[in-house]
């Protein structure tokens, strides 16, 4: 659905909208696997919630003072 509105929206705007459209292949999430048990890549945690105070999570992540990721633990 959005790649299509993008099209049709580039009709009118003096900006070229287009789509985009990823191929997941084996061997790259094998890449990434290994980086990852590596410890070479890992993601950046903002901060961790508990699930039960999701609310204060989606605040945060709201007020756009997010830098990294935001998890929910149980």
């Amino acid at each position: 659905d959005r790649q299509l509105r993008a099209r049709a929206v580039s009709a009118f705007t003096s900006q070229r909208l287009t789509g985009l459209m990823a191929r997941e292949r084996g061997s790259d999430l094998e890449r990434l696997t290994a980086l990852v048990e590596a410890g070479t890549l890992a993601p950046t945690l903002d901060r961790t919630y508990p699930l039960a105070e999701v609310r204060s999570a989606m605040r945060l992540l709201a007020s756009g003072g997010v830098r990294g990721k935001v998890a929910l633990t149980p």
